[in-house]
């Protein structure tokens, strides 16, 4: 049994997750394989009208703020996103030197 966490939350912006087996796809996985999918490409479209929007410059505050709003919300489906697909990838810890190295690398830059 493996737990997927949703691209969507629940009740009070608690996590959701689906109980699966890993393997077999069903309508809710490919639910949120899409409503991922469909996330990210907003994101992209969002994009595409901000770069427009400051191509043509000339914005009042009220837009930037609006503009502002937006790629927030935008930023934070595609952290969710890539949070949810990261914990669906198996990745085995790796032991070897270069793999510690790193490790107390991002410890001491990152985490701290």
């Amino acid at each position: 049994m493996v737990l997927r966490l949703l691209p969507w939350t629940g009740e009070g912006g608690r996590p959701c997750y689906l109980r699966t087996d890993g393997v077999n796809h069903t309508y809710m996985t490919r639910l949120a394989d899409n409503f991922e999918s469909v996330q990210l490409a907003m994101g992209l479209d969002l994009l595409d009208h901000v770069d427009k929007a400051l191509e043509d410059g000339d914005l009042r505050e009220t837009e930037l703020r609006r503009i502002v709003t937006w790629l927030t919300e935008a930023l934070r489906d595609a952290v969710h996103v890539a949070e949810c697909r990261g914990e669906r990838l198996a990745l085995p810890p790796a032991e070897d030197a270069a793999s510690r190295a790193a490790d107390a690398v991002i410890d001491r830059e990152i985490i701290r």
